[in-house]
């Protein structure tokens, strides 16, 4: 089997796609850490760098998690600022970078192509210039419509101020689209907690920039044909993986938080039926990456945090604005695990068999998750005096992405401000990074070891 391009590339001396990634998000949180810490984004006219690192990491990881008052801490500029931050973390700071290149030179090296493919999950090099294109316009053309739906529900139903409440559905609409949690009320959703129409307009931006870019695309251009719905055996694999357990985690997660939250006075309980329900499904949509809270997240019970802190770690679609391990991992991992059980020889997903390498880099991918997370919670305890689940969900939801919160960031001491952040960094480019070096390193064995049998359980 011959190497390819991609690996043949970097063997000759270009950059390690997943260190340019690695490095331009770096570089990105820098460069908004250093935005955010001029005086005149703050209200008080005082600037703090660690409030000004931990937002801009946040913000650019598209997190959402934030240890001051959003709505109230930072000035117009301070807002402004943000938006553009969670833009460039939802596009990702490659695909920016080669939309630049593209605009000033139209051409793209084999090298900017290698970095755009690690980051946009594109089939081949060669189709880079065309997903980055239909990325930039998909993502403002839904942003842009989740937007105007805001507005007209704000302003014309609800009848708010017209150019105050304008400027809250963009910001709304790019935070939702970007599965980033960032809320210029310091209740973030709980007001809209009866308002179903806003909830599900939420829900629904979030989920479409969840699904991940490539699935959105298969399902626009290919899922229609000649007029009538194409059946799902004729979709790919990644699309039918990723819609189905996306499916089954949003249909088990709303029953289960809707068993244990419901009864609960401090967070469902006390509502309407009708917004109950709507209530569980929009917690169980932004517990997938989004860090939008209807409900006080204090509040919620032992057994309402663990569906959380599990949807959390899964996250969302590959190539996507959520975090996670992703939902095509864990589907993947299921399908292996269903295949051992039934003494299958082959892993089959949709009538497709997976190949060994694939699975060994969904398995890397959620044990290096859960070890991430192991030593998130670790650190947390170390430097805080919270109770055990109350650091695991913080840390949970900053590796995932989330930016849900127990009530408790903006308390921590400083020490554990900087183990969020780690968290925040790592969990946007640690699955991006560790898959693109996964893949770089396949090679063909010219020979093969004896086998030996071990025992396993």
């Amino acid at each position: 089997m011959s190497d390819s391009p991609a690996r043949n590339a970097v063997r000759r001396g270009a950059p390690h796609p997943g260190r340019v990634i690695a490095g331009g998000f770096a570089a990105a949180i820098a460069a908004g850490t250093l935005l955010l810490s001029v005086p005149w984004a703050h209200t008080d006219g005082r600037s703090d760098v660690v409030v000004a690192v931990f937002t801009a990491t946040s913000a650019v990881s598209v997190t959402g998690l934030s240890i001051v008052d959003t709505g109230t801490a930072w000035t117009t500029y301070g807002h402004v600022v943000l938006v553009l931050l969670v833009q460039l973390g939802g596009l990702g700071i490659t695909t920016a970078a080669t939309l630049i290149a593209l605009v000033l030179s139209r051409r793209l090296g084999l090298r900017a192509r290698l970095v755009a493919q690690a980051e946009s999950r594109s089939l081949s090099a060669g189709d880079v210039r065309t997903v980055i294109r239909s990325v930039f316009l998909f993502s403002i053309a839904s942003e842009a419509v989740v937007a105007v739906l805001l507005w007209v529900k704000w302003a014309l139903v609800d009848g708010e101020p017209v150019l105050r409440t304008a400027w809250r559905a963009v910001f709304y609409a790019v935070m939702s689209f970007n599965n980033a949690g960032f809320s210029l009320s310091s209740d973030s959703l709980v007001r809209y907690a009866e308002d179903p129409a806003t909830l599900l307009i939420i829900c629904a931006a979030t989920l479409l920039g969840g699904l991940g870019f490539p699935v959105v695309f298969e399902l626009a251009r290919g899922g229609f044909r000649n007029g009538g719905w194409r059946h799902p055996r004729s979709w790919s694999v990644l699309t039918r993986l990723t819609v189905t357990v996306t499916f089954w985690l949003l249909a088990v997660g709303t029953a289960l938080l809707a068993l244990f939250e419901v009864p609960n006075p401090g967070t469902l309980g006390g509502l309407g039926f009708g917004d109950e329900v709507v209530g569980a499904f929009t917690m169980a949509v932004m517990a997938g990456s989004a860090g939008f809270n209807a409900v006080d997240i204090s509040q919620l019970t032992p057994e309402g945090m663990l569906v959380t802190d599990v949807l959390m770690f899964i996250g969302g679609g590959s190539a996507s604005t959520a975090g996670g391990i992703k939902v095509t991992t864990f589907g993947l991992l299921a399908a292996v695990l269903w295949a051992e059980l039934r003494g299958d020889e082959d892993v089959e997903v949709g009538r497709r068999r997976v190949p060994a390498a694939t699975q060994r880099q969904a398995l890397a991918v959620a044990l290096l998750g859960i070890g991430i997370v192991a030593v998130g919670t670790l650190a947390l305890h170390a430097t805080t005096d919270q109770p055990t689940d109350v650091v695991l969900f913080e840390a949970v939801s900053a590796f995932g992405t989330v930016g849900l919160s127990s009530g408790v960031t903006a308390d921590l001491p400083t020490p554990a401000h900087i183990v969020i952040v780690v968290l925040m960094y790592i969990g946007r480019i640690g699955p991006v990074t560790l898959a693109s070096a996964l893949a770089l390193r396949e090679r063909a064995k010219l020979h093969h070891l004896p086998e030996e049998r071990m025992i396993v359980g």
